[in-house]
């Protein structure tokens, strides 16, 4: 099993989703450079992209399309104005002109040359297709499947010889694997965590880079909860996260996050006050994320209020004093769990259903929470799996494709649960648990394979067809 680091899980990116923006956002950036890297490109080739399955039936709502546009230009997720992306994509499709480096332009009729076909591919439901078209026919083609949380695969690719990977102390598959090493190192699971990643950085990288996500989780927290108006698309969504954060904190002492965190601190909040918090904290990164914002893949766009909402609670209303070693804790126990989970299952909805994203997330999120509550390792796996146990069998339905309706509520609900899951859990004794973590993992790949393909984000059942979306 490939060793995947917390870093391959948590991916700051741009939004509204990681399998369906991101990842053929990444797949159209590769696409492009190993075709400029091999002297394909000449001046008048034509480029064209085929989606197919789940990247084609919800691929409008998702911006598929617009992502592909960003990725063939290079631009980079993690860097680009995201303030800019409009403007970007209104200049390339009025002049059908695609720079795809700084000397070098090509046609491209935006709406030829990205095909939404109507078959899916044999490997995974999110498949597409690049084609380089040389002046005297020769076409060089490439598919890409982006197999969820940004992650994407080429076909015809060794996965088992993609450079050598280095050899890392506790090589984890599953959490029996996990909890042994715990065990018999007398560590935490973040401990262990920490250990993989000196293998590949510096301690002092590690915490830079586990902080950068955490201030960019924060960001989108902050922007959510001040921003107001109507999400992009059709359905017209009204933002609800600033409104909340209006009538619960109507204090203006503060300017940026930093300040907004040390107001919230200093809040005497009620039960019925920090279940509003949390819910407007999931709400608010995934409204931004709606938008095409820049948030963390945590694991998936669409699931990427869940964990920074409960960290942020554990922050303002559990200890006020906690900082960077229970952020950097948090999100090491959070981001193994995840990889677990993507090794023995799936984190794409289109996979899935909603199981495979805001279960997940719960999941994550509770067993990040009970080790900073306290919690033994045993017991940090005994929240994932209660959190997970009952997600099992969410479908993924967007009404209209977008990562809207029902999306941005269930990351509330997901937050919530992960909450709940942690109180359960810090509570149990190992010996009394019934459903170890890997046997719910192992439910939830089943109940992956026999769910309707319909309930797997192709927005051709559920709510999705329930829902008229004139009347929206």
């Amino acid at each position: 099993m490939e060793y995947i680091s917390i870093f391959d899980v948590f991916k700051i990116g741009v939004g509204p989703s990681s399998s369906h923006t991101l990842g053929p956002w990444k797949a159209a950036s590769q696409f492009i450079n190993r075709c400029l890297s091999d002297n394909k490109i000449k001046f008048d080739s034509k480029i064209s992209v085929s989606l197919y399955g789940s990247l084609s039936l919800t691929g409008k709502g998702h911006a598929t399309d617009l992502a592909i546009i960003m990725g063939l230009c290079n631009y980079d997720p993690v860097t680009v104005d995201t303030t800019a992306i409009s403007d970007i994509i209104e200049k390339i499709t009025t002049t059908s002109t695609l720079p795809v480096s700084n000397d070098l332009q090509l046609n491209f009729d935006v709406k030829e040359s990205i095909i939404f076909e109507k078959e899916f591919l044999h490997y995974h439901a999110n498949g597409m297709m690049f084609r380089l078209t040389q002046p005297n026919g020769d076409v060089y083609s490439e598919v890409y499947y982006s197999v969820g949380g940004g992650f994407i695969i080429r076909e015809g690719e060794d996965l088992t010889s993609m450079g050598e990977q280095k050899e890392h102390p506790f090589p984890i598959s599953n959490s029996i694997e996990l909890l042994d090493y715990c065990k018999k190192q007398n560590k935490s699971i973040s401990d262990i965590v920490l250990d993989n990643e000196l293998i590949d950085r510096t301690m002092e990288e590690i915490k830079t880079d586990i902080l950068k996500i955490w201030d960019v989780m924060l960001e989108s927290i902050y922007i959510g909860c001040h921003t107001e108006g109507l999400l992009p698309g059709s359905l017209k969504v009204k933002r609800r996260s600033a409104e909340v954060t209006k009538k619960l904190l109507n204090n203006k002492d503060y300017t940026n996050k930093e300040g907004w965190l040390v107001s919230l601190r200093n809040q005497n909040a009620g039960f019925q006050d920090i279940l509003k918090w949390v819910g407007s904290f999931a709400i608010g990164v995934n409204e931004v994320n709606a938008s095409f914002g820049r948030v963390v893949t945590a694991p998936t766009n669409g699931s990427a209020g869940v964990i920074p909402a409960v960290l942020l609670y554990y922050l303002c209303f559990i200890n006020k004093d906690a900082g960077e070693n229970e952020i950097i804790r948090f999100l090491c126990t959070a981001g193994e769990i995840g990889s677990i989970f993507k090794k023995g299952s799936t984190i794409s909805a289109a996979m899935g259903g909603c199981q495979a994203e805001i279960g997940v997330s719960s999941a994550m999120a509770a067993a990040g929470l009970t080790e900073l509550i306290g919690g033994t390792p045993d017991q940090c796996t005994i929240a994932a799996e209660v959190a997970m146990e009952h997600h099992l069998g969410m479908t993924c339905d967007p009404i209209g494709g977008l990562v809207q309706v029902p999306c941005i509520e269930r990351n509330s609900m997901g937050a919530i649960k992960a909450i709940n899951a942690a109180s359960i859990a810090i509570d149990r004794n190992p010996i009394d648990v019934k459903v170890p973590l890997d046997n719910v993992i192992q439910t939830m790949w089943e109940t992956a394979v026999d769910m309707n393909r319909k309930y797997k984000e192709t927005s051709e059942g559920g709510l999705a067809t329930a829902v008229n979306i004139i009347d929206c």
